[in-house]
């Protein structure tokens, strides 16, 4: 059952995936000049970051909605109906009219199929790796938790190796139909997945809460009361996947081509790179969260990303393929997987069962809300305004060292069960801790 699970996380995970990196890779490299074609190019390129973070905003509110409903009615059919959600509006912004077309309502159709595309990735992530965790034999959580995020780097991988060859059409082909296809190909992602996951058993977690009638009406109201400081150190220390994650996936993009003249495909291969590496890392970094603890790996991986974030730029200036594909390696890869591998067992770990799709979803999507969809916007325009990166670098650098504080004063939960209501209350976790 474990391996069933793990796939029919790491499945959905990598639709997730899939669908928000194309997005992202579309936002740096064609939204500009399909949907915003009026704008000058600075303009357009803000707009189209802007419409990239509409979809994170929508994330809290899928989290809170999905972790609401699985943790009153189950995991199983909440990644269900996640999954569905996240195919079909994926699919529909590959046949969005352009701007030159149906105008205004061009622009308008794609921020509202990027809202969908957040409500179900709202749960999406937090719910494949709670999966995991709560199905994991003791001693090895964190890698099976760490296993369905790798589902990130799949799909990363996919977007990539579908998208990329469209870039290589005369640019006119490219923009007219080529960047439509990879959005069209996720419906075929969407009957694997679904069969998959209907073959899941709920996880012993929530079936003991069944049983034992601990469920809340709402699970959101009841995770305030008995987890407010969880809930805040878990969204601050969310925070540094994020900045890991969009700077050099998705701003990076716009920046090699933009700033320094690169082609488009130097880029997608960097991200492509990076996370084949990821396949390994990321299991990787779960195990050594079992051996030396979920919070020192999380830190390390938050101090990496801050010592990195000006030698990321440096990197990127030099134009050459291989320093930039270098520089991704390193932030996007090692520091990122530090952080990802153990964060997916360390949120899990926080809350107690009847609250934890809630306490997990939401602490990850606010904080992918406020730093992972802002941040290719806040990048673009301070890079503009000073007329470098060193701005971008010193935000980086903050917005790390906050994660790596906030790991600090969460409580270490490796060794103790996550279900049974004794296992899982606060106090247990402040014993073990």
């Amino acid at each position: 059952m474990i391996r069933r699970v793990v796939s029919a996380s790491t499945i959905g995970t990598a639709l997730e995936w899939y669908d928000f990196m194309l997005f992202g890779t579309a936002s740096a490299l064609v939204f500009n000049r399909v949907f915003f074609a009026d704008a000058d190019p600075v303009a357009g390129t803000l707009a189209s970051f802007a419409t990239f973070a509409v979809g994170f905003f929508a994330r809290p509110i899928g989290g809170l909605l999905f972790g609401h409903l699985g943790d009153r009615y189950g995991r199983k059919w909440v990644l269900v109906a996640t999954l569905t959600i996240m195919a079909i509006s994926s699919c529909l912004i590959g046949v969005v009219p352009d701007y030159r077309t149906i105008g205004i309502l061009a622009p308008i159709l794609l921020v509202v199929l990027r809202i969908a595309q957040g409500l179900g990735a709202g749960a999406e992530y937090a719910g494949g790796s709670l999966m995991a965790a709560e199905h994991a034999p003791e001693g090895k959580r964190g890698l099976y938790a760490a296993i369905p995020p790798t589902g990130n780097a799949l799909g990363v991988i996919l977007a990539a190796l579908v998208f990329t060859p469209f870039t290589w059409l005369p640019e006119e082909e490219f923009l007219a139909w080529g960047w439509r296809i990879p959005f069209l190909v996720s419906i075929l992602i969407l009957p694997v997945g679904l069969y998959i996951r209907r073959r899941v058993d709920e996880t012993p977690a929530f079936t003991n809460d069944v049983e034992q009638g601990h469920r809340h009406r709402v699970p959101f109201l009841a995770l305030m009361r008995s987890h407010p400081r969880q809930v805040i150190l878990s969204v601050l220390a969310s925070v540094g996947p994020n900045v890991a994650t969009y700077v050099p996936s998705v701003y990076a993009l716009s920046y090699i081509t933009g700033n320094v003249g690169l082609a488009a495909w130097i880029a997608t291969v960097g991200v492509l790179i990076a996370n084949v590496v990821k396949l390994v890392t990321l299991p990787l970094s779960g195990a050594l969260s079992d051996r030396f603890g979920r919070r020192k790996v999380f830190i390390s991986g938050a101090l990496l990303c801050a010592l990195l974030a000006f030698p990321f730029f440096w990197l990127l200036d030099s134009g050459l393929s291989i320093l930039v594909w270098l520089a991704m390696l390193l932030v996007l890869t090692v520091s990122n997987d530090l952080m990802l591998g153990s964060q997916a067992a360390l949120l899990a770990e926080q809350f107690d069962s009847s609250v934890r799709f809630t306490g997990v979803a939401f602490s990850r999507e606010f904080a992918a809300a406020v730093a992972g969809g802002t941040l290719p916007f806040i990048a673009a325009a301070l890079t503009a305004a000073t007329h470098g990166t060193w701005a971008i670098s010193l935000v980086m650098i903050g917005m790390s060292l906050v994660a790596a504080v906030a790991a600090f004063f969460l409580k270490e939960g490796s060794g103790r069960a996550l279900w049974g209501r004794g296992a899982d209350s606060v106090d247990r976790v402040e014993r073990v801790g």
